[in-house]
Order: structure tokens, then C-alpha cells, then sequence
């Protein structure tokens, strides 16, 4: 019979303290001995089967689209979205300034920096026949309607949109209406997702490299399996939710092969395929 040691800080150092090890498992024989079924699961945290874009646009150009739209339908929305006349003209002049600053500032000043450059060359190299004037940087005009707001303009506006949505006011066609609401991703084909990972032993026992492979947003845990090489075959290991496993079975006095597999999960399904067989020497 293996006895079960609970030493002091076993259940805060220990990384798989989340998880039952074989190795305190009475053993065949033992009185009282059942056949374990499957390891303990811990309750997946992952509930998203969606993953959705942020919805504000990476391009400077689609940016300018949206806060134009802003500009244009946070109107019609107020009253549903139970925003003042104050709220709503506020988030107006920062989407205004923000227009101005990204589609008339910016270009400009990038255009006086090339003409900045040229004048440096001149400087240096230039013909020698005339006085250098250096250019100088005149701001383009402030369109109509537009004035200057205080820094974060893009920030207030995160914010605000942030607060109508905590109220649980935005459905989901005014949050399109608005461009609240990013597009979505219709996730990886689950018949053919696959766990790829390297084992290495270490100090602490073998360490389990594993990944979600750019899908964690559509999977809930992956399931670990080990031979240790004893003739047993292949008995359950872990099910894991928080990338990286750790097995600290105790290790052989002699040397031997332990093998690995994985394959994710969704809730009490198995999805994809096994990884490949993972092997480390330990031992002796």
C-alpha cells in the first residue's frame, strides 16, 4: 500500500495539486483497491465557442470609417442607451478631433517631414546659388464643427461604450449599429485539432510542454495519458485546463521509458486527434 504523505506546503507546491497522482493510489491487491475509471476532472473555465475581433479597426482608414459612423448613429441610440445630450455630444467632438487628427494633422505633418529631410540635404549639398529658407509646418484648418478636445479622445470613448454595455442596454443590433460588436471567428475544424508538446525531465518531475495552438478560445481541457513502461500499458494521467503539466510520479530506480499522449477536449467530449506518441528516458 502506498502511504499518503501530506507533508507541509504540499497542497501550495505542489503543481499538480489540482489533480489525483497514481502513485497514492492503493494498489492491485490492496484491501479496499478499485479500479480508477478516469482521473479526477477539474471544472473546465472556458465556456466561449465564439471568438470575436476586437471591433474597433487596426487600419488608419477603417478607423476613420467608424468613428465617422459613431459620429453619425450615437444619436438615434441615445435614448435606448439611456445617454444625455451632454454624453453623447462629448463622445461626438472626440470622434470629431480624432477624424481631424488622423486624416488631416498626421498626413501633413508626414508630408513636412519629407520636405524637412530634403532640406537637410540642401543644406549639405545643395548648389550654393541661393539663401536656404527652411520649411516650416502650418497646420491644415480645423474643419467645421471640429475643435480640440483634451488627450485620451479614443479612451473616453472605449469607456463610454464599455459603460452601455455593462448597463446591459446594447443589444446586439444597436451594438452593430454602432460598430460596438467585433466579427466573428467561426473557430477550427474540432475533427482535426491536434495537441503537439515536448516532454523533458526535470527537478521537479516531468514537465508536459503543452498548448491550446492558437484554439483556446473553442477548447475546454486536454486530456493526458502515460506508459510508464512497466508492462501496464497506457493508464490515465491528467485532464488539464491551464496550459504546461507537470507529472511528479515518483521516478524508477531503474531506467525506463515513459511515454505520452493528449488529446483536447469540449466538456465530456474528446475532439480532434491524439497527439504523437511523446517519449522521455528517466530513472536510474
Amino acid at each position: 500500500m502506498k502511504i499518503i504523505r501530506f507533508d507541509a506546503g504540499f497542497f501550495l507546491d505542489d503543481p499538480n495539486n489540482r489533480w489525483c497522482d497514481p502513485a497514492y493510489q492503493l494498489e492491485p491487491g490492496d484491501p479496499g483497491y478499485v479500479p480508477p475509471v478516469s482521473p479526477p476532472v477539474k471544472p473546465p473555465t472556458k465556456h466561449q465557442r465564439m471568438k470575436r475581433n476586437a471591433y474597433y479597426p487596426i487600419r488608419v482608414g477603417d478607423q476613420l470609417v467608424w468613428l465617422a459612423n459613431l459620429i453619425s448613429k450615437l444619436p438615434g441610440n441615445a435614448a435606448a442607451l439611456a445617454l444625455t445630450a451632454a454624453q453623447v455630444a462629448a463622445a461626438q467632438a472626440d470622434a470629431r478631433w480624432l477624424i481631424y487628427v488622423l486624416q488631416f494633422w498626421l498626413p501633413a505633418v508626414r508630408t513636412w517631414s519629407v520636405a524637412c529631410t530634403d532640406a537637410a540635404r540642401d543644406a549639405q549639398t545643395g548648389d550654393g546659388t541661393a539663401l536656404m529658407v527652411l520649411p516650416l509646418f502650418v497646420a491644415p484648418p480645423l474643419p467645421v464643427g471640429t475643435v480640440p478636445v483634451n488627450t485620451g479622445a479614443l479612451n473616453r470613448i472605449f469607456a463610454l461604450i464599455q459603460t452601455v454595455k455593462d448597463s446591459g442596454k446594447l443589444t446586439e443590433a444597436i451594438a452593430t449599429d454602432l460598430g460596438a460588436i467585433g466579427s466573428m471567428h467561426a473557430g477550427p475544424d474540432l475533427t482535426t485539432v491536434q495537441p503537439d508538446f515536448k516532454a523533458k525531465l526535470t527537478a521537479a518531475g516531468v514537465e508536459l510542454g503543452w498548448g491550446w495552438s492558437g484554439n483556446g478560445a473553442f477548447l475546454d481541457m486536454i486530456e493526458l495519458r502515460v506508459d510508464r513502461g512497466a508492462g501496464g500499458g497506457e493508464v490515465p494521467l491528467a485532464y488539464d485546463t491551464t496550459p504546461g503539466y507537470t507529472d511528479t510520479h515518483p521516478l524508477p530506480a531503474t531506467p525506463a521509458k515513459w511515454t505520452y499522449r493528449g488529446i483536447y477536449r469540449v466538456g465530456d467530449q474528446q475532439v480532434g486527434l491524439w497527439s504523437n506518441p511523446v517519449s522521455v528516458m528517466v530513472g536510474g
